[in-house]
């Protein structure tokens, strides 16, 4: 049978999304400094791109609309990002 959520419930998720909102900028922060002290280091890239997709679903998450994230994120961005033509997981150029 289908509860809805308190009140309670609801802030303690939107504060919990806030803290992991916040530990995926300071992540992000910090794959950007290693790649900049490591030169163009694409380990870095790919990690800050990762990130990024999450902090995205995150969002959405926050939103109501988490099904739909996957479907909105254009691959040809994050493979810009990431400096290559292929997408994550894949072989890179």
């Amino acid at each position: 049978m289908y509860r809805a959520p308190s009140h309670a419930d609801i802030l303690s998720r939107t504060r919990w999304l806030d803290e992991l909102t916040q530990a995926i900028g300071q992540a992000q922060r910090l794959a950007w400094r290693l790649g900049v002290e490591d030169g163009d280091c694409l380990t870095a890239r790919e990690l800050y791109a990762r990130l990024e997709a999450v902090r995205t679903e995150v969002e959405a998450l926050r939103y109501g609309d988490w099904l739909d994230v996957r479907q909105e994120i254009d691959s040809s961005w994050l493979a810009s990002l990431l400096g290559t033509t292929e997408l994550l997981g894949e072989a890179t150029s």
